[in-house]
């Protein structure tokens, strides 16, 4: 059988050897290199025994089709239609000055006037079009495998083909073990500019029970970032306090989703044991998952859950939504980090599955 190339490189298979044997973990995983070391599925033993795709995406043999290049794939955006794809060198959107003729956008980005494609944006007559979740959703990037619970890639960026500052090189570890999956990112500064980074991951969680209403979110964070609306998703500035709101999903058991439509930006995170952490919980499957980052520059986490779908996203992420933009409030953190030159900066995640009451 012919070797199936995804982005003109082979999709990567993932096992884990050390996983319990017994209770929910994750047991497999498929990685995709030629789309900017995305992951594209993995397997997890529920509670019952059975095995489930917790990831959102199509089946292996259909994703070459989906993930083509074509119109609809513009800069890589398919990639964050589904799967987990990888944020860099910044997750959510961008906003700028558009150029007409073309489909770029001129933003401004620590101080410096930059050129991004606009691969996004609102489905309304006349809503803002921009740049969404970062410069290597295409990217091809070579990788090693060691073992068979490891995969490593490195992508000598430079300046992301002329639209960003500095020279970056990235490093990049996806491995599964003990049932738990983990991301490690390494950004490296090697030019001589200041060079503005925000990370992030976004990993679509399907429910298996089907049952949106009843599943629950647990996010401890005490803002929300405001947006106009839902089509466009711009921040209007403000961060509101959560608590006593429709999104308040603090407490220990979170709260149910029911009919809240979400995509939104949660900051200001309460760490537990110094990490960042979300759960998705589904009571009708008595299993949750948890995405955790101890990474100390995620200071937000985006949450997408559409009512009409039994997914929920959960994206932790360096950055708040439109890091740039001059609605917010002189001094508000938005999450962009600067590296100096010679200097590094890391992101990393996990994700695991666990039974309710334990």
């Amino acid at each position: 059988m012919a070797e199936l190339l995804i982005g003109g490189m082979p999709a990567v298979t993932l096992r884990a050897s050390d996983a319990p044997a017994e209770g929910p973990a994750i047991l497999e995983a498929v990685v995709l290199p030629g789309r900017g070391m995305m992951l594209l599925q993995a397997k997890v033993r529920l509670p019952s025994g059975e095995l489930f795709e917790l990831i959102h995406a199509p089946p292996l043999a259909e994703a070459p089709g989906q993930l083509d290049g074509g119109p609809d794939d513009f800069a890589g955006n398919k990639a964050f239609t589904f799967g987990g794809a990888i944020l860099v060198p910044y997750a959510n959107r961008i906003t700028g000055r558009n150029l007409e003729g073309s489909r770029e956008t001129e933003a401004e980005v620590d101080g410096r006037t930059v050129r991004l494609l606009r691969n996004w944006g609102g489905k309304a007559p006349g809503a803002a079009q921009y740049s969404m979740h970062g410069l290597i959703l295409d990217a091809q990037i070579p990788f090693e495998q060691p073992s068979e619970d490891v995969v490593r890639g490195r992508l000598q960026a430079g300046s992301f083909g002329g639209r960003w500052p500095s020279e970056t090189e990235l490093e990049f570890e996806w491995r599964l073990a003990g049932g738990v999956l983990s991301l490690r990112i390494d950004a490296h500064n090697r030019g001589d500019e200041v060079l503005p980074m925000g990370i992030g991951w976004h990993p679509y969680l399907n429910l298996p029970s089907q049952d949106r209403r009843q599943a629950r979110l647990r996010l401890p964070a005490a803002k929300r970032a405001e947006v106009n609306d839902y089509d466009e998703v711009l921040p209007t500035g403000r961060l509101l306090d959560t608590v006593g709101s429709p999104y308040d999903f603090n407490a220990p058991q979170g709260a149910a989703l029911a009919d809240l439509y979400l995509d939104d930006c949660f900051t200001e995170l309460e760490r537990t044991g110094g990490e960042a952490v979300v759960e998705v919980l589904d009571p009708a499957a008595g299993v949750g998952f948890r995405a955790t980052s101890p990474s100390p520059e995620v200071h937000a986490i985006q949450v997408y859950a559409p009512t009409d779908k039994a997914f929920v996203v959960v994206e932790p992420q360096f950055n708040l939504a439109d890091p740039y933009s001059p609605l917010y409030p002189q001094g508000t953190q938005t999450g962009m980090t600067r590296v100096a030159p010679g200097g590094s900066v890391t992101y990393e995640a996990r994700l695991e599955a666990f039974a309710l009451g334990t």
